[in-house]
């Protein structure tokens, strides 16, 4: 997942961080609502975790202009006042879930992961390019620069996973989670071996490379530099 953090509490904020990068996730952290309303409306996060109390603006007041804005991205908020009405306003505001301080990690984990598994948007594309690179879902078909590219059951979801997250780290913990199914680190060079390997097949014989390795992190698919 790709998590925008919006919590100006640093305690707070770090410890969901650090918890999320744990598990694998790509987490973006911001402390006012007016920076995570920008950042929610110009890139793609998988989920949004909305502090209630916010300087100069109230976490309601940004996620109803977000959702009157046709931003979609799921949104959980946090806080700590427990009344019910402060529940229903959040929910009413256009939040998907709402979750009262203090509380577990593994709960709001679970949380953020139903609310993913209930709107894969990015499934939806059924033809995916980067550059001059395609796939084609429907037909399991890979090309580029018009040349089919024959790549094994492995190497196309490798790539069909780095396509659906362009221009995103996409780490070896989430390749083994997505391709393996693994939801731990075997400590093996499985995912390096598979990834260069497809290297070999998408990028060697072509004068651009679109498959980065960002040392010590994971691997980046993007047609610039």
């Amino acid at each position: 997942m790709k998590v925008l953090i919006v919590e100006d509490d640093l305690d707070t904020a770090e410890f969901i961080k650090r918890g999320l990068e744990q598990h694998g996730e790509v987490v973006h952290h911001v402390a006012t609502a007016q920076q995570g309303m920008l950042l929610v409306s110009s890139n793609e996060f998988d989920v949004v975790i909305f502090d209630r109390l916010l300087p100069n603006m109230d976490g309601i007041d940004a996620v109803r202009i977000l959702r009157s804005s046709n931003v979609t991205t799921p949104i959980i908020m946090l806080t700590a006042l427990s009344e019910t009405s402060d529940r229903v306003s959040g929910l009413d505001a256009g939040a998907d879930d709402y979750l009262v301080k203090p509380f577990d990690f593994s709960e709001l984990y679970a949380r953020l992961k139903a609310l993913t598994r209930r709107t894969p948007l990015k499934q939806e594309a059924l033809c995916l390019c980067v550059g001059d690179l395609t796939l084609e879902r429907t037909a399991r078909r890979v090309t580029r620069a018009g040349l089919i590219l024959e790549l094994n059951q492995k190497e196309y979801q490798i790539l069909e996973y780095l396509m659906l997250n362009p221009g995103q780290l996409v780490t070896k913990t989430m390749l083994l989670e997505k391709v393996w199914g693994f939801n731990f680190d075997p400590k093996t060079s499985l995912v390096q071996t598979h990834v260069s390997r497809l290297r070999n097949k998408v990028d060697k014989p072509f004068s651009i490379e679109l498959i980065k390795t960002i040392r010590g992190c994971g691997y980046i698919i993007s047609d610039h530099d």
